[in-house]
């Protein structure tokens, strides 16, 4: 499990060596893993002599580690040239890159376009403007130099620790940004390279061990991204003896005669996820289409048997789908069962959720969620405020219903009433299709109906991630967006990188579950 920090549990794990005069070895550890990784992008395209590397260097450490790397680039033969971008900057680092040769330029007012076409032509762009003691964005010339740049199009650009202008805890932007290729970061993942705008800004990430990590063991992680082998220790499988009722049943209330689809989409979805059996409501029309598509599943009139999860709201409209799924929440009230809220029964809620309630809106519907909440406060919340800020409005929501929260994304958030996030990303950008999240919907209830009374326990396979008890609801939703993220990206692969419809997404999901499982047991050919 990957474990990302906020930017004042980074200093604070710093603090420590930097009180016992460790600060310079810091710098050097932080320097020498940006160097190597400038080292890595050229390699494969070019001789390292001669390669043209620009630093863009502010006052701070954040500056001193970029000019230190600068000067180990130029003592391997490259064309180093350092922006300073302020009239104080790092004076041992400074001194480092002289000697090493490099070239040095200052920005001042009046000149920032001049230097951005100038260095915009090099190999590769240090971003060593702001680091995670920045409050707020660039500002006066060095926002204009990041503008200029970011029109130009550098070749390729890697951020030093963050990139500058973006909030290393929230993952909030401050305008204007130089989108990176790479962000190296150092001693600890900065929260917001794993939650967006910030995540789409810093591209691919490498952490570089700097010695403060045995400093932040024992601090709460701001976020946790689940791993394969986090995802292959957790997913359900069934026993020798199991059956259909042992491996869990959904209740599903989805679809209506204009979006049958999402029906059709959500049990299919269940079944290949592994669920034991669907039971479906809805109207007979939608029914005849879900089991066209999926014969397996139980067409239930108005009382279903046996249910262990419910499913609510993908594709529901008009009153008589919702006042099949409002009949549902009052049976789940009354059995305690868990329930995935979805799309037209988020409207349905209680004024108060428990945790094994999992909503899984998307920002918009986020947005009218929030919107229709007592506490909330006068000032309207708009989709555009959740995608600039979506850790804060996940946690908001989760709050103030009670229930578990999944706000889906290109990187999709999980917030627990506790306060514990969950980021997922491995999806692609093609997977932003109609019925996209029916099929979600639909693996994470099977996910659940499988594991519903493992989740509730304080010992099992949520348990042993080091998980408390109350984040396990938070938990099985992240590992349900990986593997849908997951299957997206496998299909687009398959796809030769191209274009999706949700039906192939959902076809891939076995696919990835079976090479999770089969990594999992050696046994298995």
């Amino acid at each position: 499990m990957i474990s990302a920090f906020t930017g004042q549990q980074i200093r604070t794990a710093e603090q420590p060596l930097l009180d016992s005069g460790e600060g310079a070895v810091l710098m050097q550890r932080a320097a020498y893993g940006l160097a190597q990784a400038v080292v890595r992008v050229l390699k494969p395209r070019r001789r390292l002599a001669g390669a043209s590397v620009t630093v863009l260097a502010g006052k701070g450490n954040n500056g001193g580690d970029g000019l230190f790397a600068a000067a180990l680039l130029a003592r391997r033969g490259m064309r180093t040239t350092a922006v300073l971008a302020a009239a104080e900057v790092h004076h041992e680092a400074l001194a480092a890159f002289a000697a090493a040769g490099g070239r040095i330029l200052r920005l001042e007012q009046g000149n920032a376009e001049e230097l951005a076409v100038m260095c915009a032509g090099d190999d590769v762009i240090v971003d060593a403007l702001l680091g995670t003691g920045a409050r707020g964005g660039l500002r006066d010339s060095s926002a204009e130099l990041i503008a200029a740049l970011q029109e130009l199009r550098p070749r390729c650009v890697i951020a030093c620790d963050v990139p500058s202008g973006l909030d290393a805890t929230t993952g909030e932007v401050h305008w204007p940004v130089l989108d990176a290729d790479v962000t190296v970061t150092f001693g600890g993942m900065k929260a917001g390279l794993m939650t967006d705008p910030g995540e789409g800004c810093s591209g691919r990430v490498e952490l570089v061990p700097i010695g403060i990590e045995g400093f932040l063991a024992d601090e709460g992680p701001e976020l946790r991204r689940l791993t394969a082998s986090d995802l292959r220790s957790v997913l359900p499988q069934p026993g020798r003896r199991a059956h259909k009722y042992s491996r869990g049943v959904l209740g599903v209330v989805a679809g209506s005669p204009r979006f049958a689809g999402a029906a059709v989409l959500s049990v299919h979805a269940a079944a290949v996820a592994g669920t034991g059996l669907v039971r479906y409501l809805g109207p007979e029309a939608v029914a005849r289409q879900v089991l066209a598509r999926t014969p397996e599943a139980l067409w239930e009139t108005d009382k279903p048997g046996r249910v262990q999860t419910w499913l609510l709201g993908p594709g529901v409209d008009g009153e008589e789908q919702r006042g099949r799924a409002r009949n549902a929440i009052h049976a789940a009230v009354a059995a305690e069962l868990p329930v995935v809220v979805d799309a037209g029964a988020l409207s349905l809620l209680p004024e108060r959720c428990p945790p094994h309630w999992i909503l899984t809106p998307h920002a918009g519907e986020l947005a009218t969620l929030l919107d229709s909440l007592p506490s909330t406060g006068e000032v309207a919340v708009t989709r555009e405020d959740i995608e600039s800020r979506p850790l804060h409005f996940v946690r908001q929501a989760a709050e103030q219903t009670g229930a578990t929260v999944l706000l889906k994304g290109a990187t999709t958030l999980v917030a627990s009433p506790s306060g514990a996030v969950f980021s997922q990303a491995e999806g692609t950008a093609w997977m932003a299709t109609a019925g996209s999240g029916d099929v979600l919907a639909g693996v994470l209830g099977a996910l659940i109906a499988q594991s519903a009374e493992s989740l509730g326990n304080d010992d099992g396979a949520y348990a042993a991630l080091g998980l408390e008890a109350a984040d396990h609801w938070a938990a099985v939703a992240a590992v349900a967006a990986s593997v849908h993220g997951r299957a997206g990206a496998l299909a687009s692969a398959e796809c030769g990188g191209g274009p999706l419809t949700a039906s192939v997404i959902m076809a891939a999901v076995p696919r990835v579950l079976g090479s999770l499982y089969a990594e999992c047991d050696p046994t298995r050919p």
